[in-house]
């Protein structure tokens, strides 16, 4: 007599449990990244001397910190349609170079928050840059985590298994990457 199984590949929705379980945390991520946002919004409205804080933050760096997690997302995509054409190699070279712009990421933003915090702009200067750093910093360590993951994957899946992790950790990297794209304009572009 063979054992049922406790956990199906299948979750009643007819959703991949692993899919279905990213889209539950995300859910949970979004009520973190919406909360603050819509807090740093109502601050910014009540308060208008924000726009001179904001004044001081690197559009530039900004800029190429979008460009590089735009440009990672797309090699995510390609990833997952690699995969779902079972060209596990290709898929994992997309994965590669998603991860090789995220580092792009990291290495601007520490460049970025080293003059900040050296020009004085630190977390403890006022409400305005604890926003910031906190905002900025939370989105970091996701994007640290989504690194981390999609290396992870893209060492397993050269053999042409677990293909289907994929589409998971694309899933939420682009994630990481629409909370950028609110990010950005609301901390750097809004002045």
């Amino acid at each position: 007599m063979s054992a049922i199984p406790i956990a199906t590949t299948r979750s009643i929705t007819g959703i991949s449990n692993a899919k279905l379980a990213m889209w539950w945390l995300l859910a949970s991520e979004i009520v973190i990244f919406g909360g603050l946002l819509v807090v740093y919004i109502l601050r910014r409205a009540m308060f208008d001397h924000w726009a001179i804080y904001a004044e001081h933050t690197n559009v530039v760096a900004g800029s190429i910190n979008t460009f590089a997690l735009l440009t990672s997302s797309l090699f995510a995509v390609l990833a997952h349609q690699a995969a779902e054409t079972k060209q596990s190699k290709k898929a994992s070279a997309y994965l590669w170079y998603a991860v090789l712009f995220g580092f792009m990421f990291l290495i601007v933003k520490s460049i970025e928050w080293t003059h900040e915090i050296s020009h004085g702009f630190t977390i403890n200067t006022n409400l305005f840059w604890s926003f910031y750093f906190t905002a900025a910093g939370i989105h970091g360590l996701h994007v640290i985590a989504g690194m981390i993951g999609m290396a992870i994957i893209a060492t397993q899946i050269k053999g042409g298994h677990y293909l289907h992790r994929v589409e998971i950790v694309g899933i939420y990297w682009c994630f990481v990457e629409i909370v950028w794209i609110f990010l950005f304009p609301l901390l750097y572009i809004a002045k």
